[in-house]
């Protein structure tokens, strides 16, 4: 949930995505919970197709991405999964109009140099 550049209307439609989300809560509450997940960079066939292998350098892209990550890694699917299947769960079952950010960490901030 950052600007990035040359992006402009995909980072509005992932707005969208959360504004979304918090009026759906609110219309469909009490009878139906709404969530959303926001997945940054995914270990996926699009994302090494697309952003890794299409760049100049595919090794340093993929130094990049994983840099940009206080985890200082990108999110394997499974993850990813587990999250949606929890906010599926009766364990969630207090949780509506969230946006869960699973990004290693990336919207917090840019870590520190070492």
């Amino acid at each position: 949930l950052i600007g990035e550049s040359g992006l402009a209307v995909y980072c509005a439609s992932k707005g969208g995505v959360v504004n979304l989300t918090r009026a759906l809560a609110l219309e469909l509450a009490p009878a139906v919970r709404v969530n959303c997940v926001c997945p940054g960079y995914v270990d996926t066939d699009m994302v090494r197709r697309d952003v890794i292998e299409a760049s100049d350098d595919p090794a340093s892209k993929q130094r990049d991405l994983e840099a940009q990550a206080p985890l200082k890694r990108i999110a394997e699917p499974a993850e990813i999964a587990a999250a949606i299947l929890y906010l599926a769960s009766p364990q969630a079952k207090f949780i509506t109009g969230s946006a869960l950010q699973i990004d290693g960490g990336t919207t917090a901030g840019h870590p520190r140099a070492e």
